[in-house]
């Protein structure tokens, strides 16, 4: 399962960044690992580093599954961490339907 990480314009996409990324989607997905082609994050600052806002940190994850189309899912957050694991979470869910409606095929 390879893991992108993709920041805007006021988010350092740092190595710590990176690396805390993938421990996130790493211990939330890993289950799904044989069906996930690649996971792209998405993260982004909607008010920008100028602004202070509440749930302003967003997290937008698309996951690609082998042979289907992808699927994706975004969260909210006041800080990114929360933002990620919330997307993260969502994502665990959908994949867990998702592949349950395919499976039961």
């Amino acid at each position: 399962m390879k893991i992108q990480l993709n920041t805007d314009t006021n988010i350092a996409g740092n190595e710590a960044l990176s690396q805390q990324v993938e421990a996130i989607i790493n211990d939330t997905l890993d289950r799904f690992s044989q069906d996930i082609t690649r996971v792209e994050v998405h993260l982004s600052d909607e008010n920008s580093n100028e602004k202070f806002g509440a749930n302003d940190k967003r997290c937008l994850i698309e996951v690609r599954l082998a042979n289907h189309q992808p699927i994706a899912v975004s969260d909210q957050g006041q800080i990114l961490e929360q933002s990620i694991s919330g997307a993260a979470e969502k994502m665990k869910n959908l994949l867990d339907t998702t592949l349950g409606k395919l499976r039961a095929r």
